[in-house]
């Protein structure tokens, strides 16, 4: 592919999440491949400022969990640029705790975020893209959705759920036009890993060299994850080239999980 190239001309992407992080990534990517771009997620000031970026993108404040704001957020973006070729289900949040500290509340928390709103945006696009018989849904989840680890059990079972949740619909879908996959980078260079950081700081009395080592010492290559790596991922999944590449899970991890 080259740079530049207006593969995804036309197309209209949604992504949630889209303000920072690997989300805002995944924006700029799509953005330079032509693609027509609405970004949901629910603080709509960083959503604003990166749309502004692009030629052809909006921002909708829209709390992905839930059904009805969904629904809404997901008419509206239709009426601005057309039917949604492109989902990438990218809002997420991580919390730990051990099992034994871990409340019920918390549980349902990282299941709604990291998977009810997987869940409920690619049931609202879905009618389109049949009826186009085109449609990239590619969900962000996590090496820890392929792997188990300590102290973070609710997050991983909601990620996990993610990967299921990304084959089975594959499967619905193969025969439509449709591919739907999944991304699982290990720990990557955004805002939420800096709070990570963070915490293992005032908790542990580490210095941010020592945590961050921490975090990498199961990474082979011995280092964070940049956001531009997941995106170019991303790119090739929706792009022209990638149809046969559906229910996928594939690791961005260097080598942490193969």
């Amino acid at each position: 592919m080259s740079e530049g190239a207006k593969v995804l001309a036309g197309r209209h992407a949604v992504v949630t999440g889209g303000g920072r992080g690997i989300g805002a990534a995944i924006a700029s990517a799509l953005a330079a491949s032509g693609a027509r771009l609405t970004l949901m997620g629910r603080t709509v000031g960083p959503l604003q400022e990166k749309a502004a970026a692009f030629p052809a993108a909006r921002a909708i404040a829209c709390d992905v969990t839930d059904e009805q704001a969904v629904a809404a957020a997901f008419a509206q973006a239709a009426e601005a640029f057309g039917p949604v070729a492109i989902l990438i289900n990218n809002a997420g949040g991580a919390a730990s705790a051990p099992l034994a500290r871990t409340s019920l509340e918390l549980f349902r928390e990282m299941l709604d975020v990291n998977l009810v709103s997987a869940f409920l945006c690619s049931r609202a696009v879905l009618p389109g893209m049949l009826a186009g018989g085109f449609g990239r849904i590619v969900n962000v989840a996590s090496v820890a959705s392929l792997k188990g680890a300590p102290y973070i059990t609710a997050y991983a079972a909601a990620k996990h759920g993610v990967v299921g949740l990304t084959r089975a619909l594959a499967m619905e879908t193969a025969s439509k036009g449709i591919t739907v996959n999944a991304v699982c980078p290990s720990y990557t260079d955004t805002d939420m890993v800096r709070r990570t950081i963070a915490n293992i700081v005032e908790k542990t009395g580490r210095s941010d060299a020592e945590a961050a080592a921490a975090l990498v010492e199961k990474n082979p290559q011995g280092r964070l994850i940049r956001p531009d790596e997941v995106a170019s991922t991303v790119l090739w999944l929706c792009a022209p080239g990638a149809e046969a590449i559906t229910g996928q899970a594939i690791a961005i991890a260097g080598g942490e999980v193969m």
